[in-house]
């Protein structure tokens, strides 16, 4: 089970954690080691290789030592003394090398961006401050003009930690809204498949560990099936809304319920032993009988089973005894509308589809706009007598007003596919205007320059397969080359402190990055077949639907309903149904242009997009799909097209169906349905 081996993975996961952070560690001393070799004649040499030389050492000691320090449950303990030392050591260096002028004098604000892309906001607090605290120490130790350059330093640093703090939040929420949406089930909002199979193996390991009972219950609704024959989907629907509801609030609030096929739901129980499940079935079958009467069946862990497999085969053998114990009927029509009427839906986590990339936009406009400004307080306050003052605050304005115009634009950018070709524009018009400002205040070296280095770490979390680091380096070498640096390690030093840092902070955004891909695309796509959710489905369709309107393109929609898909369950077991279920999604694929969508809604019912199929041309396709599906299973399947029958997924849903129940009808393959409550038109899309 994925749970089980996330949670397995976890303690190796920490053990890597301290072993990359004590060797990045390790090349901040080592590089400094080359410097101190090479101005060897230069003062307090001796002192400053005998703190590189501890730095070394204790950064070498927690790398072979990460297995104790991990088993001894000291991580966090040992990883905060590492920083602290490395502060310290930071400090002390800075200091002896002759102040904040110097090669070594960028390390702590550049650890204090470091720190922000990935810390806890308490603890980078706490270090910050420290830092902060070492670095204005060695300012005040220097000459008066290191002040000013503290000063400019200290702002600029703050907010781009600031900035580099607030944009992994927001990805921290993007990613734990993700998860959560991929293991929900999108119309009842109980765990999906996905979601419940590692609820249990996790229910399972606790109870393993702590030697407690635990038990899983399945629950089958009678006749669901004719429900959708006779009320319609729509019904169907509302019905396991209601269902998945009432199983909830039944159960205690740490019992976890979820959604496992079309209208099969599951729950696990931890801490009950076998002798309370009688109570918790009965007072099931009292709150489901009459709207949605169903068959429970349970499993014990560890009396019965220890296996998720063992206990789901206990528990499928009990449900069919059950139903064959008591009849099973179908609601009545007075039932299911007041189930309908009382449809409350849970309110599942939100993800909007531009989320991150308007995320990016907005954080890469403050960005553009908090840097230049810092610059223009610079040349306002402390470049009196520079003769291109004016010259310099002109160009930084400009510059910070793109980035303002960045900010309020954010909103547009992000759904306007121009993005692509308007931001690289846009940044590449601040770079010139901001690197003309710096080569006029003085080159690599000068207070300006820094603005170009700090900025790189956050270009490269939010934007890491951009090329913008690459071009603020090299632009960084002209000037140190071209107009001028106070000393060659100088330049090494800071822009290479600065590299670091961006490649550490690429690295963390594009497996980030990578993660969210995987959820968003698990919470898009069904378990069992593959084919799209209901979610998932819903956004294609609105993607598609917004193409066909702006090319004058035809759209059609299909609903392909099983024939005695239910039969087959109770007949061959569950297990026979999925695999059923997994041919036709494919079947459906291989059959169709990849440009048409597929999706499962749920149970035994298909949807199909035709995107690359004129309306005339609906029905064959119908008819196609009809007959490959006929080598396993009956199928009856209606049809909707843009335009003829409706404008929204909602018009077409509801003429699709009419249609599919009427075909049904002429074959003998349904029952005339009676009327029932009005259904929320937006249900199907919820």
């Amino acid at each position: 089970m994925t749970t089980t081996s996330s949670v397995n993975d976890l303690p190796r996961r920490r053990l890597r954690s301290v072993r990359a952070g004590a060797a990045l560690t390790l090349l901040t001393p080592a590089c400094t080691q080359v410097y101190l070799a090479t101005t060897w004649s230069a003062g307090n040499r001796p002192a400053m290789t005998v703190i590189c030389l501890a730095m070394l050492l204790l950064a070498a000691v927690t790398v072979a030592g990460a297995g104790a320090i991990e088993r001894a449950g000291r991580r966090a303990t040992v990883q905060l003394a590492g920083l602290v030392v490395n502060v310290a050591g930071f400090t002390a260096l800075a200091l002896l090398d002759g102040g904040l002028n110097n090669p070594l004098g960028g390390f702590l604000p550049l650890l204090v961006i470091l720190l922000a892309v990935g810390m806890p906001l308490r603890p980078f607090l706490a270090v910050a401050g420290l830092a902060a605290a070492g670095y204005w120490g060695v300012a005040l130790a220097g000459d008066t003009e290191q002040l000013s350059y503290a000063l400019v330093y200290t702002i600029h640093t703050g907010i781009i930690a600031t900035l580099c703090l607030r944009y992994s939040a927001a990805m921290v929420s993007l990613q734990r809204r993700l998860s959560d949406l991929s293991r929900i089930d999108p119309l009842t909002g109980c765990l999906n498949r996905r979601g419940f199979e590692e609820r249990l193996a996790t229910e399972l390991a606790e109870a393993e560990r702590t030697g407690d009972s635990a038990v899983l219950l399945l629950v089958d609704l009678d006749g669901f099936k004719e429900i959708n024959d006779r009320y319609g989907h729509q019904a169907g629907d509302d019905l396991l809304v209601w269902t998945g509801r009432t199983i909830d609030e039944q159960l205690r609030t740490h019992d976890a319920v979820g959604r496992v096929g079309g209208d099969e739901f599951a729950a696990v129980l931890s801490g009950i032993e076998a002798d309370g499940v009688p109570v918790v079935l009965e007072r099931l079958h009292a709150a489901l009988d009459g709207v949605a009467s169903a068959g429970i069946g349970y499993a014990c862990y560890p009396t019965e089973a220890t296996t998720p497999e063992a206990l789901k085969e206990i528990a499928d053998r009990r449900v069919y005894r059950d139903k064959a114990d008591h009849d099973r009927q179908v609601p009545a029509e007075a039932a299911v509308a007041n189930a309908r009427g009382d449809g409350t839906r849970r309110q599942s986590a939100k993800v909007s589809r531009h989320e991150r990339r308007r995320r990016a936009i907005t954080e890469t406009g403050w960005l553009g706009t908090s840097t230049p400004a810092i610059g223009l307080f610079y040349v306002l306050l402390f470049a009196a007598g520079h003769s291109h003052r004016w010259l310099m605050a002109t160009l930084l304005a400009i510059a910070c007003a793109l980035g303002v115009a960045t900010v309020a634009s954010a909103g547009w950018l992000c759904r306007h596919s121009a993005v692509v070709l308007i931001m690289p524009v846009a940044g590449l018009i601040q770079f010139s205007t901001s690197a003309v400002a710096i080569c006029l205040d003085g080159g690599a070296s000068s207070t300006l320059a820094l603005g170009m280095l700090t900025t790189m770490p956050l270009i490269a979390l939010i934007s890491p397969r951009a090329g913008l680091v690459p071009l603020a380096a090299a632009g960084y070498v002209a000037m140190a080359v071209f107009v001028g640096v106070s000393s060659a390690w100088y330049a090494i030093a800071h822009l290479g402190g600065a590299l670091v840092v961006s490649v550490v902070c690429a690295g963390r955004g594009r497996i980030a990055a990578a993660q969210r891909r995987k959820l968003r695309e698990l919470s898009r796509v069904d378990a069992l077949t593959q084919c799209l959710n209901r979610r998932g489905f819903r956004e294609r369709f609105t993607a598609e639907l917004a193409h066909a309107q702006r090319h004058d393109r035809g759209l059609s929609l299909l609903i392909l309903d099983l024939d005695r898909f239910k039969e087959i369950n109770d007949a061959e077991g569950h297990a026979a149904g999925d695999e059923l279920l997994c041919w036709v999604g494919a079947t459906l694929r291989e059959r169709l242009h990849p440009h048409d969508v597929v999706g499962r809604l749920g149970g035994d019912e298909f949807v199909v997009l035709l995107s690359s199929h004129s309306a005339g041309e609906t029905h064959d396709v119908a008819g196609e799909l009809e007959n490959a599906l006929s080598e396993r299973i009956g199928v009856s399947v209606g049809a909707g097209v843009l335009g003829r029958h409706g404008t929204d997924l909602e018009a077409l849903y509801a003429h699709a169906d009419a249609e599919l129940y009427q075909r049904k009808l002429a074959r003998g393959r349904g029952r005339s349905r009676r009327p029932a409550a009005p259904a929320d038109r937006n249900a199907l899309v919820a």
